[in-house]
């Protein structure tokens, strides 16, 4: 499939296939972004910016991001946008365009392999649990509710699991950039290994 142009919103945080995002829109490239989107597909890439600002341009983007689309538009007084998106699918970004009128580039689906097993991923959500029931102790992080379903499609539920996870952009994007589930749900529960032992030193006094 030949790569196609897609509108860009860089962003200081990943957002992940399957997750929801609240985005308050005000900057002017941005609110014509947002009406040219809904005046078509209602989709745009995200990206995370590694270094920089979503402020102003002249930030450094990678390549690696989520298609989303606008599931809810509220237009402000003031010109600007609250949206709520949600992440649909993995893009990488081949070549960055101009960024006038807003960031653009042209972009390929990335395809994931097939989610891992069942057994697989409820170890991993125990160990999700485990960790920020963890974190909760310190008051950092709450705790899963005990009623909370991530679903029943192995894909989605892997990408829940990372949503859910407490770890900072850096890791989050090493996620998204996973070569496949295994390599990503791996990657997961190393991560989660690291900082389910932390807190176990600071709650020991260590």
């Amino acid at each position: 499939m030949a790569d196609r142009q897609s509108a860009m919103f860089p962003l200081s945080s990943v957002l992940f296939p399957h997750s929801r995002v609240a985005l308050h829109v005000f900057e002017p490239r941005y609110r014509t972004m947002v009406a040219d989107c809904l005046e078509g597909e209602r989709r745009f890439g995200v990206v995370l910016i590694a270094r920089g600002s979503e402020v102003g341009g002249g930030d450094v983007r990678v390549d690696t991001g989520t298609l989303a689309s606008i599931e809810s538009a509220e237009p402000l007084a003031d010109g600007g946008w609250n949206l709520v998106v949600c992440g649909h699918s993995l893009i990488r970004v081949t070549r960055w365009l101009a960024d006038a009128p807003y960031p653009r580039g042209l972009v390929e689906d990335v395809v994931d392999a097939p989610g891992p097993d069942a057994d697989a991923l409820r170890s991993a959500e125990a160990e999700l649990r485990r960790v920020r029931a963890l974190l909760s102790e310190l008051g950092t992080v709450p705790a899963l509710p005990a009623g909370l379903s991530l679903g029943d499609e192995p894909g989605p539920i892997m990408w829940h699991l990372c949503a859910l996870a407490p770890v900072d952009s850096f890791d989050r994007q090493r996620l998204l950039e996973a070569p496949g589930p295994d390599d990503r749900l791996a990657l997961l529960l190393e991560l989660l290994g690291d900082v389910g032992e932390d807190v176990e030193r600071i709650l020991r006094g260590g």
